[in-house]
């Protein structure tokens, strides 16, 4: 069974910064990539990276580039999301996803399988 985990999210004051982690298990994630959206109260699901597994290539949401750094441990089975000069519309919770490569990545219906969220609040 595949399961996504995320942890590493809290409460933060604007300027600051978090790292995000996401425990990848129950199958062979090699061929795919890993995504990171986020979820605002009342607003759709955001992407933000993705990163591929086997040749660590990233993407980045324009709103997040120059901030925010997707990495991934392959011996870990973990992606990251490092999260730094944070604002309060960075608020949401945030969610790692896996699926194949698409040009269609930032479309979160494209993803397979997703984790359960972690909450990160920026204060200002």
């Amino acid at each position: 069974q595949v399961q996504l985990v995320e942890s590493g999210g809290g409460l933060v004051q604007a300027g600051g910064s978090l790292r995000l982690s996401c425990a990848a298990s129950g199958r062979t994630f090699s061929n795919y990539f890993m995504g990171w959206f986020r979820q605002a109260p009342g607003k759709e699901r955001e992407f933000v990276a993705i990163i591929s597994w086997s040749v660590g290539t990233t993407y980045y949401a324009d709103s997040v580039k120059g901030r925010f750094t997707i990495s991934r441990d392959n011996a870990r089975n973990t992606v990251y999301l490092q999260m730094n000069s944070l604002n309060p519309e960075d608020t949401a919770v945030y969610y790692c996803a896996a699926g194949y490569w698409t040009s269609r990545y930032m479309d979160p219906r494209t993803y397979a399988y997703w984790g359960q969220g972690t909450q990160v609040t920026v204060s200002s």
